[in-house]
């Protein structure tokens, strides 16, 4: 399983410390707010080539885990 910090970086410097993919300035936001709108990955990865596809995926797969992780069954 990917780690955090090997996808997204946070630095003041750019776009205010906004969460970015690491080597990008592409805020990891807008892969959510893609898929939100009924958009594909493909569509994402078109729009900002400077993220890599393993980048993407593995960032879904952290949050896959965290949901996962977090989700409570009733008793």
């Amino acid at each position: 399983m990917p780690d955090l910090e090997s996808l997204v970086h946070s630095d003041p410097e750019i776009l205010s410390g906004t969460p970015v993919f690491v080597g990008t300035r592409v805020p990891m936001r807008i892969l959510f707010e893609f898929l939100s709108a009924g958009d594909t990955l493909d569509e994402f990865l078109d729009a900002y080539p400077s993220v890599e596809r393993r980048q993407a995926v593995e960032l879904l797969q952290l949050a896959e885990g965290f949901v996962e992780g977090s989700a409570r069954c009733p008793r």
